[in-house]
């Protein structure tokens, strides 16, 4: 960060110093000139007795100036967000510090990638999504003559099920419980089982992952469902055991009074947000939590937003059908219960893209900060303000 304008009496500002604090003075009061096209200069007399904010944390509120109107509670926050990630430091202006000064090379914030951007954002989006209420768990009901059942297999289908079925006042489990396997194509299993793994203990990036499991060459167990059918096969018997692959048929098969409307989608930018998000998260409260807020609060805020969903990439087509087919014709000729059609384990050919994108990815951070801060009602004097009562809040 860029020092403190020293005191009347000490060594005055030099230029690129007082155009910096000017630059600020403008993001603040809602401006987006970028830094390269700023020429204005704060007062060479004013006393600021703070450090500049780094490049990342001055270019992101320019970013969310462009998108919206931030509040002043929301300005400050961005400035005085950290950029998570061990070894990375706050960046500071070119042209804002004397050349030679130690640390790291200052930059044009414009040059940023937006990887950079997205660490600050993340920081802020963490501490909102850490303030923000829990929904009440849903009340299931016990009573003596319920149907039984158990929810398993693809982990983000099942707990979709569960939870709706919670609301319709369906309980899962119990003694005499069918068993429901829950599949669909191998390949939204494998993005279903990433995303599980994102909101939950973490993951590393999706193109890692999948080229993971077919470098092992093994289906991830959480969307193994052959071993699913086979671990329950084992504990209940094969007469109380599902695999199914046709949701229309949940109703009927739990007892609900509706229909269960299936997991939420979350788009590609929206599934690695929350990657990115989840370890910043992960500082603030216990694991416990974190799961909660990323699945109860984070999730279903970036299923709103839309956007394609990860497919898996073309070059893995054919070991996803492999796998697929071998998945199919074990359980076909095993003789497991099928509710549905077996070919539905089959890939198809979804719409969606390969991986996330990187400026989508900020810009949906920016998206979410800007709805959270509007919903907070504290949208409406941003960019309206002067530039000291934009200021009184920072820090």
């Amino acid at each position: 960060m860029t020092p403190p304008v020293p005191a009347t009496g000490s060594r005055p500002p030099a230029a690129g110093e007082r155009r910096a604090w000017g630059w600020l003075a403008h993001l603040r009061a809602g401006g987006t000139t970028p830094w390269d096209g700023w020429a204005g200069e704060a007062d060479a007399s004013a006393t600021h007795g703070r450090l500049l904010p780094g490049a990342q944390q001055l270019e992101l509120l320019r970013r969310v100036n462009a998108a919206g109107r931030p509040s002043a509670g929301l300005v400050g926050r961005v400035l005085a967000a950290s950029a998570p990630g061990r070894g990375r430091p706050d960046l500071e202006l070119a042209g804002a510090v004397e050349p030679g000064r130690f640390g790291p090379r200052p930059v044009d914030p414009a040059a940023l990638p937006a990887d950079e951007l997205v660490r600050v954002a993340t920081s802020v989006l963490a501490d909102e999504l850490v303030a923000a209420d829990l929904p009440p768990v849903p009340p299931g009901a016990t009573r003596p003559w319920r149907r039984r059942f158990r929810l398993v297999g693809d982990p983000w289908l099942a707990d979709a099920a569960r939870r709706q079925a919670r609301e319709q006042g369906r309980e899962p489990g119990g003694r005499g419980s069918v068993v429901l396997v829950l599949a669909d194509d191998l390949a939204t299993m494998l993005g279903h089982a990433w995303c599980h793994r994102v909101t939950g203990e973490g993951a590393p990036s999706w193109s890692d992952w999948l080229a993971d499991a077919v470098r092992r060459d093994r289906v991830p167990p959480r969307v193994d469902v052959l071993q699913a059918l086979r671990r329950w096969e084992s504990r209940v018997g094969r007469d109380r055991v599902r695999l199914v692959l046709d949701p229309a048929a949940l109703p009927r098969l739990t007892g609900t009074r509706g229909p269960l409307s299936g997991p939420p989608v979350l788009p590609a930018d929206g599934a690695e947000l929350a990657r990115r998000t989840a370890p910043v998260l992960g500082l603030l409260v216990p694991p416990e939590r974190r799961t909660r807020v990323l699945r109860e609060v984070l999730v279903p805020r970036l299923a709103a937003a839309g956007g394609p969903p990860l497919v898996v990439p073309a070059e893995h087509d054919r070991w996803v059908r492999t796998h697929a087919v071998r998945l199919r014709d074990a359980a076909r000729s095993a003789g497991y219960p099928v509710v549905g059609d077996p070919d539905g384990l089959l890939p198809g050919h979804p719409d969606g893209v390969p991986e996330p994108s990187e400026e989508g990815v900020l810009a949906l951070a920016v998206r979410l900060l800007l709805a959270a801060d509007a919903g907070a009602g504290a949208g409406t004097d941003a960019g309206t303000g002067t530039e000291d009562d934009r200021g009184s809040e920072d820090r």
